[in-house]
């Protein structure tokens, strides 16, 4: 066997086994929570590794989104192949009219670039208070957090409290997976994905507050890319 074989049996080896921890995690997971639980999705090609994952194991898993009114189009067409591919009933989150419209009115569009503070403000009406109520009744969740996505993110267990939200499981099965390991599941498997990585976007989140990311840099330098590395969450998976 050439080298060149030798490497790629090696590299789908240790994806093959990557992708049965996962399930392992999953099946552990499904079945100590049964129904209540549920898949947070941005529709990240993590994400959707995980829906096909899913579908391995169990039809009608919970799945749901929130959408912070600055998502970028590409996201939803994305959202609404994997519902097709998948037979998906996206249960769908949205910020409260009424903190978003203060929000607006009382510091402009993008106050969230003017301070770190600013910033998780927005967050917390878009992102983390649509969360808190997409988690209610729920005894676990499941997320395509990666331990390689970011320095906030090397600690990340693929089971672990979620003090943050009253204690529920949190899993997260990718959570030794590579960027190489996720791509090349999808492409084994032809899953739909978000067509902004075809324009050098790594991580994606809403509109105004994402970038491709250029040569050299870490997946996650396009997210809030004026903030320094260790301010790169929103506050969904602020480690507690």
């Amino acid at each position: 066997m050439s080298e060149k074989a030798q490497t790629e049996t090696t590299e789908n080896a240790a994806i093959t086994q990557r992708e049965a921890e996962a399930l392992d995690v999953l099946r552990g997971a499904l079945a100590k929570h049964g129904d209540a639980i549920a898949l947070a999705s941005s529709f990240s090609l993590e994400d959707v590794v995980l829906l096909d994952l899913l579908s391995r194991l169990r039809s009608g898993v919970r799945v749901f989104a929130i959408d912070t009114g600055r998502l970028p189009e590409e996201t939803l067409l994305c959202a609404d192949t994997a519902a097709d591919r998948f037979g998906l009933r996206i249960e769908w989150y949205f910020p409260q009219h009424a903190a978003v419209e203060k929000l607006l009115r009382e510091k402009g569009a993008y106050s969230f670039r003017e301070s770190l503070e600013n910033r998780h403000e927005c967050c917390r009406i878009r992102k983390v208070e649509p969360l808190s109520r997409a988690l209610t009744g729920l005894t676990g969740w499941i997320t395509g957090l990666r331990r390689e996505q970011n320095i906030s993110r090397t600690r990340l267990e693929t089971a672990e409290a979620d003090m943050l939200h009253g204690g529920i499981m949190k899993y997260n099965p990718l959570a030794a997976w590579t960027a190489a390991d996720v791509r090349a599941y999808a492409k084994a498997r032809r899953l739909p994905f978000n067509r902004l990585y075809a324009e050098g976007y790594r991580s994606i989140g809403c509109a105004p507050c994402t970038r491709a990311v250029q040569s050299g840099e870490d997946e996650r330098a396009g997210r809030w890319w004026w903030e320094n590395p260790e301010h790169k969450e929103c506050g969904l998976h602020a480690r507690h």
